[in-house]
């Protein structure tokens, strides 16, 4: 008979993200992000330690930590932000209004604690951050905020006031009609566009010497850390190619597959068959219907560079509130036809720049409601730059009137 015998491996907890501040005290990197964040705090005026006022709400604060990644999945950095409690602020005393918005050459720019520089209008009293309590005060002292912090409800419509309407003006920018993040610099010189996400940059000029001046400008206002060429950003890759920019999401499929344990399913060749429609009461009730929902929606936000799949995504997307197991197993034909395609994207390359736009409706299709379904894609000379496959709200009497309908939402897109 064969023994075996179990090994208990060590965990390095600097490859992990900690919990709590116990298990981050004890990791140098770690030590070293949340001195970096207090440095960062200090060094801003983030706040005055002075004794709590009578009748005044105070608001506690905790440590987050996150590593942030490559796209090739190595760590780029170990990241504590210090993030106030502010589900313990009260409305109309602690904050009155919030906010979450979010061949040139492509540049990436983060601000480092871009809350910080947003100004509190409100008087807010948190506690003292947990390990690094002042020794030259007594222990009832608590710290008056002057600028805004991660995890206030007013932090990021201060951030977003700080930036938008105060700096980038100064700079000559002016807000898109189309986005509320994206700017527009127009000058004798040439242009430049600013992409704001929170605390990231991507920045695009017709000259290098464009951008560099609006670099130049934001790194005297605040303190930013320049990423160079845009690779990766919020789960999409970026690769320059002689004819032009190609953009995927591998990385973010390889994960998503790694979640619900397909790494190694056998590929489909389309994400859906064309022949089966899925039905509201098609056998049994799936048991973890929060799993579902959680998977479909990472599905979405595939659907910003896998056109491909967009149709199929919006056919899961209608029994979220009451999946079936006949549904999970159309979700599964998707993430194993990406499985098979994980590195089709959106190539993105110069040309003539004039839009074309096309539409389609599949008349009275759903066996469920009768409703149909509308789609559509607009091209911007050879690149697709939006596209859509939506079930109507309403019954269409004629596959002329549907078709008609689909063509409105895609004229209206083009507007």
């Amino acid at each position: 008979m064969k023994a075996y015998f179990a090994s208990v491996q060590p965990i390095d907890l600097s490859q992990v993200e900690p919990s709590s501040f116990k298990a981050a005290s004890t990791v140098f990197e770690w030590q070293s992000a949340m001195q970096e964040e207090i440095e960062a705090l200090h060094a801003q005026g983030t706040w005055d330690l002075v004794p709590l006022p009578p009748a005044k709400n105070l608001v506690g604060c905790k440590w987050v930590y996150r590593i942030k990644k490559n796209a090739d999945g190595s760590i780029a950095r170990h990241k504590a932000c210090l993030v106030a409690k502010g589900f313990s602020q009260e409305e109309g005393i602690d904050y009155s209004e919030t906010f979450s918005p979010f061949n040139w050459s492509l540049r990436q720019l983060n601000v480092k604690n871009a809350f910080l520089h947003g100004i509190l209008q409100e008087e807010v009293y948190m506690t003292q951050p947990q390990g690094f309590e002042s020794k030259l005060h007594p222990s009832d002292f608590v710290c008056k905020l002057r600028k805004s912090l991660y995890g206030l409800k007013q932090a990021p419509c201060a951030w977003n006031e700080r930036f938008t309407s105060f700096f980038l003006p100064s700079l000559g920018f002016q807000a898109s009609l189309a986005d509320p993040s994206l700017f527009v610099q127009h000058s004798s010189l040439g242009t430049v566009v600013l992409l704001l996400y929170v605390d990231d940059i991507i920045l695009r000029g017709s000259h290098s010497s464009l951008i560099t001046s609006v670099i130049e400008a934001l790194t005297k206002e605040f303190d930013m850390k320049d990423l160079g060429q845009l690779n990766y950003f919020l789960g999409l890759q970026i690769s320059y190619q002689s004819s032009g920019l190609f953009v995927s999401q591998t990385k973010y499929i390889k994960e998503l597959l790694a979640r619900v344990d397909l790494q190694e399913s056998k590929p489909c060749a389309t994400p859906c068959l064309s022949y089966h429609h899925l039905l509201k009461d098609d056998g049994k009730p799936y048991s973890h219907p929060q799993q579902f929902r959680s998977i479909v929606g990472a599905l979405q936000y595939l659907t910003f560079t896998r056109p491909d799949i967009a149709f199929s995504v919006n056919q899961a997307c209608q029994f979220m509130h009451h999946p079936m197991e006949s549904h999970v197993v159309a979700v599964e034909r998707i993430l194993r036809y990406l499985k098979g395609t994980l590195d089709f994207g959106i190539h993105f390359q110069p040309g003539i720049l004039n839009l074309q736009a096309y539409s389609d409706a599949d008349w009275a299709s759903d066996p469920n409601d009768r409703r149909y379904v509308s789609g559509f894609i607009v091209y911007l000379g050879s690149s697709p730059i939006s596209w859509a496959s939506k079930k109507q709200h309403t019954v269409s009497r004629s596959s002329i009137e549907a078709e008609y309908r689909a063509l409105a939402i895609a004229a209206a897109e083009l507007a």
